[in-house]
C-alpha cells in the first residue's frame, strides 16, 4: 500500500487553513474596517499590517450540541453543600446568571479583533483596484519567460506528481495484466474454508481432497501472482510538466507629476507627497512592469529619484506647462507610444500663471491625452472658501473643459487627508474601469 504524506510546511502556524476561511467569509466587514482604520492612519504606515475591530455578528462557527430535552442526563456539581439529588434550583432574580448591571441608555454588541499581516491588509487594500486599458505588449524574453503546462513526463518532482493520470495509468495496467483482487483472494479463502468445515461439497464426481488441493493451488496461485504485480509501479508515474515559455508582457509607465511652487504650502504638499505615495504603493504591490517616473514643477520641471521627489523642500514660481513638456522630452526618449501603456497622474493646487493655461490646455489635447491610457488630475485644496471666480481655480477651470470629449482624464478634489483614500478608489477602481 502506497501513503501520500503532504510535508509542506505551514507558514505562520498551523491555522493557516483556518485563518483564510475566515478572511474570505469576514471579507466585507474586514474591508469596512480598513477603511475606518485609514482616517486614523498615516499613508506611510499603510505597508504593515494592521489590528482591525468587526462585529463579532456573522463569525460565529456553527456547533453541534445536545438537546437538553432528550435523553437521560446526571450532572455532578463539585463544592455543593446545599442542594441532593431531586431538589429544583429556583431560577435568579432579574436575569440569568450574575451578569453586569442593567442600563438604560442604548444598545450595543460584541466586538473582535483581528490581526491582518501586512500581505493581507494589501490584498484587501487594493484588492478591487486596476489601472484601466493595459493592453499595449510587447515581448522582452529576459522578463517574460512563464512556467506554461506542456503534458506530462515519467519522472518529476514530489510535487507535480499528479495522483489522477498515476491512478488511472496504475488501473488500466492492474486490470490488463490479471492482478487478481484482494476480494477474489477473500472468496476462495472463504470458500476453501467453508470446504474444510464441511459447510459446502464438491462438485459431483469429484472427490472432497481433489477439490480442496485444486482451491489451495488457485489461491497459492492468486497470492504470488499478485505480489509479481505491484499496485503502483514506477511505468504508471506521472508529473505535469511545465515549459517556460515568452509571454507578452504588457509595459506601463506611470508618471507622476507634483506642483512645488511657492503657492504649495507645506500642508497641501503634505496631502498631494500622501497621494503619490498610496500610488506609488499601489504601482508596486500590483504591477511587476510598471515603472514610475517622477517629476516635480515649479517655474521649471525636472525629472528627479523617489527620495528627491518625497522629501526635498524646493519651492519657486508655477509653470504648469513645464512638467508636460519634461514627460513628453522622457516619453520621447524611453518610452515609445507604440509599445508602453502610458499614464499620468498630477497634483497641484491649481495656481498657475494665466497665460500658461491655454498652453496646458493645448499640449493635453494635441499631446499628452491621445498617447496616454489614463489620466487622473488631483487638485489640493485649501481650506476656506475656494479661489478664483466662480470658485474655481485657474487649472480646473482649464481642464474642465477636456472632460466631455476625452473619457481617459479623470478629475477629484482633495482638501484634507481623509479625502486621499476616496478619490484614490474613485480614480483607479474597477467599476470605474469598466465605465
Amino acid at each position: 500500500m502506497m501513503y501520500v504524506i503532504d510535508r509542506r510546511l505551514n507558514p505562520q502556524g498551523r491555522s493557516l487553513g483556518n485563518r483564510q476561511r475566515f478572511i474570505r467569509r469576514a471579507r466585507e466587514q474586514i474591508r469596512e474596517a480598513i477603511k475606518e482604520k485609514l482616517r486614523e492612519r498615516s499613508i506611510e504606515d499603510v505597508a504593515s499590517g494592521e489590528d482591525v475591530v468587526i462585529s463579532s455578528d456573522g463569525i460565529h462557527e456553527p456547533r453541534f450540541t445536545r438537546d437538553a430535552q432528550a435523553g437521560h442526563q446526571e450532572r455532578i456539581l463539585p463544592g455543593n453543600k446545599e442542594y441532593v439529588e431531586g431538589d429544583r434550583i429556583p431560577k435568579p432574580h432579574g436575569g440569568v446568571g450574575q451578569g453586569g448591571k442593567a442600563s438604560a441608555d442604548g444598545d450595543g454588541e460584541d466586538r473582535f479583533t483581528f490581526a491582518l499581516t501586512r500581505e493581507e491588509f494589501l490584498d484587501l487594500f487594493f484588492e478591487d483596484l486596476e489601472l484601466p486599458d493595459l493592453v499595449k505588449r510587447k515581448f522582452k524574453a529576459e522578463k517574460s519567460l512563464k512556467a506554461q503546462r506542456a503534458g506530462y513526463s515519467m519522472t518529476g518532482t514530489p510535487n507535480r506528481l499528479s495522483l489522477l493520470r498515476t491512478m488511472r495509468r496504475s488501473l488500466a495496467r492492474r486490470v490488463a495484466l490479471g492482478r487478481p483482487s484482494a476480494k477474489m483472494i477473500a472468496e476462495l479463502e472463504d470458500r476453501r474454508a467453508a470446504l474444510i468445515r464441511g459447510d459446502i461439497e464438491p462438485p459431483q464426481g469429484r472427490s472432497r481432497d481433489d477439490e480442496l488441493a485444486e482451491l489451495e493451488e488457485m489461491l497459492d496461485q492468486a497470492i504470488r501472482r499478485r505480489a509479481r504485480i505491484a499496485f503502483i509501479d514506477p511505468i504508471d508515474l506521472r508529473f505535469r510538466r511545465y515549459e517556460h515559455v515568452p509571454q507578452p508582457i504588457a509595459q506601463a509607465v506611470m508618471f507622476c507629476l507634483m506642483d512645488v511652487s511657492a503657492s504649495m504650502d507645506e500642508a497641501m504638499k503634505d496631502l498631494a507627497k500622501r497621494f503619490f505615495m498610496l500610488l506609488h504603493l499601489f504601482l508596486q504591490r500590483r504591477y511587476e512592469q510598471v515603472e514610475i517616473v517622477f517629476i516635480r514643477h515649479t517655474h521649471h520641471a525636472q525629472e528627479v529619484d523617489e527620495q528627491t521627489f518625497f522629501y526635498s523642500r524646493e519651492t519657486g514660481g508655477t509653470v504648469v506647462s513645464s512638467a508636460f513638456e519634461e514627460m513628453l522630452r522622457v516619453v520621447q526618449a524611453r518610452y515609445p507610444t507604440r509599445d508602453w501603456n502610458i499614464y499620468v497622474a498630477q497634483a497641484s493646487d491649481g495656481d498657475d500663471i494665466p497665460s500658461d493655461v491655454p498652453r496646458c490646455r493645448e499640449l493635453l489635447t494635441e499631446k499628452i491625452l491621445p498617447i496616454s491610457q489614463y489620466m487622473a488630475y488631483v487638485e489640493i485644496g485649501r481650506q476656506g472658501p475656494p479661489l478664483g471666480l466662480g470658485g474655481e481655480s485657474d487649472l480646473w477651470s482649464g481642464y474642465s473643459a477636456l472632460l466631455p470629449d476625452h473619457p481617459n482624464f479623470a478629475m477629484r478634489t482633495v482638501r484634507e487627508a481623509r479625502d486621499i483614500y476616496p478619490v484614490f478608489r474613485g480614480l483607479f477602481s474597477k467599476e470605474r474601469v469598466e465605465v
